[in-house]
């Protein structure tokens, strides 16, 4: 399970705990703060359990739930972790949220125990955008958990929040350079900051691997915090470059104004165990994709046919976000056995509330029941370098990494059909051709596979490994090529 990940900070005194609650798959930081006895949650992933485990470890009660702007990323767990615990939620100015919360003043102060949060008001990467600024017992600031305001190497993305005709991205870029100079980068530079994500959101560019640093260290190699910057230079750098955000952006931020199910009803809902005969029955009769989880080599063996593969052991969430845009379709999981209900717990922190339930048994269990198994053809990395020449006369051969990755670095002779971008460019695509889908691990190519399979596709080799698996000496025999222009 892709379970949370407390960090305890360093900056953890007598009458104050703080610590980052780190969630990989997402590149998402959540925070608990206690002192005395009452404890804050910052910005929870969907699932309350490990935050109310967290604050009765301590004997805390959970005081407020404070959200740093309407996430785009993942649904927040504000709405059902208030409803659990009677803690207040809160957001910053201009927040208009479709349920009871506190909507808190620029620079209002909360109490906990004894410290003291600030609420400042920082818009940019959205208008609601807020950073909380805590204040130890002795009135001594302490950290700022910034969200996406400003994250550790870069700072958040002013093109979310857009409204055609009213905001542009530039005027958020503006605000944001405002924000930055007038409300955090006059704070003492041994604050530390805490943001919302680390390296691999999409809600930046450049963000680095580690996920805290002192505000001190981040004025000094932060491009966007650069001294002698101008505004026009800030609103300039900030847009350079933003790929289009991923589909399921949009309408995460709306369930998290709006609202949603209860994420123990979807729970309950998708981990219904489902046999072999129910499991088909159900496909047939509510057209739901069979999403199967299994790592790619598993996959490729034998898989129920027409199911997509988008493996639990890579960036499952955001790739289930990007590739199936109706967040309503109806989802029937095929798992590990035993990891049925992370997959439909990772599907619920993106907004997929529709889960039908999974397979009883897995794969394994479809072909006891006779049932037939569908297969990808798989060379590997080795047999790729040694047959090159002659497997580039069978067929088209597809680098399915983004383009950022292929102008990098590709071996000649692959072309680059981008998974990110599959639903658009399918017609580019004949069925009648064979294809050799290659990517940096193995994991993207299969996903593509599976999807053209479900299509029609029947003539399909994955490469197992990928780009990784090569050797520089294999590499030389492919033809590989590192364009100088685009290093």
């Amino acid at each position: 399970m892709d379970a949370p990940v407390y960090k305890p900070t360093s900056k953890t005194s007598d009458t104050m705990k703080v610590e980052q609650i780190y969630t990989g798959c997402l590149a998402e930081a959540a925070y608990y703060i206690e002192s005395e006895g009452e404890a804050v949650i910052i910005d929870p992933l969907r699932e309350t359990a490990p935050y109310i485990e967290r604050a009765e470890k301590d004997g805390a009660t959970i005081k407020y739930v404070l959200e740093t702007h309407f996430h785009a990323d993942f649904v927040s767990g504000h709405i059902d972790l208030a409803r659990k615990t009677g803690a207040t939620i809160v957001y910053g100015p201009t927040a208009k949220p479709n349920f009871e919360a506190h909507v808190a003043e620029d620079g209002e102060v909360l109490k906990v125990g004894k410290v003291e949060i600030v609420v400042l008001h920082t818009p940019g990467h959205t208008m609601e955008s807020s950073t909380f600024l805590l204040r130890d017992e002795n009135g001594k600031d302490n950290g700022i958990f910034t969200g996406d305001t400003l994250f550790i190497g870069d700072v958040g993305r002013p093109d979310l929040a857009q409204k055609a005709g009213e905001i542009t991205e530039k005027d958020l870029a503006g605000w944001l350079f405002d924000s930055l100079r007038n409300k955090i980068m006059p704070l003492a530079d041994d604050v530390m900051v805490y943001p919302g994500h680390g390296a691999g959101s999409a809600c930046g560019k450049m963000m680095s691997e580690e996920t805290t640093a002192t505000l001190g260290h981040q004025k000094a190699n932060n491009y966007a915090l650069r001294a002698d910057m101008s505004r026009d230079e800030f609103i300039k750098e900030v847009t350079n470059g933003l790929m289009p955000p991923p589909q399921y952006f949009p309408k995460n931020a709306v369930m998290n104004k709006m609202g949603y199910e209860a994420i123990d009803t979807v729970m309950e809902k998708g981990t219904q165990a489902l046999s072999p005969e129910a499991f088909e029955t159900a496909a047939e009769a509510t057209e739901a994709l069979i999403l199967d989880t299994r790592n790619e080599t598993d996959f490729g063996k034998g898989f129920v046919p027409g199911a997509i593969n988008i493996g639990l052991d890579g960036n499952f969430a955001p790739w289930v976000g990007t590739l199936v845009p109706d967040l309503q379709q109806p989802i029937l999981v095929v798992a590990e056995p035993g990891k049925e209900d992370e997959a439909v717990l990772r599907l619920a922190r993106v907004g997929y509330d529709n889960t039908l339930g999974y397979l009883k048994g897995g794969a394994e269990a479809w072909k006891a029941a006779g049932k037939e198994l569908d297969r990808i053809e798989a060379i590997s990395a080795e047999e790729l370098a040694r047959d090159f020449d002659r497997l580039k006369g069978e067929g088209r051969m597809l680098d399915v990494r983004r383009k950022s990755e292929y102008d990098s670095q590709h071996i000649v002779g692959f072309d680059n059909f981008p998974l990110d971008y599959i639903n658009e460019h399918m017609a580019e695509l004949s069925p009648k051709d064979r294809f050799f889908l290659h990517c940096k691990s193995g994991y993207r190519s299969m996903t593509t596979a599976s999807i053209l399979r479900a299509r029609g596709f029947e003539n399909l080799v994955n490469i197992e490994g990928g780009f990784d698996a090569l050797s520089e000496t294999q590499l030389a025999k492919t033809d590989y090529v590192c364009p100088t222009t685009m290093l």
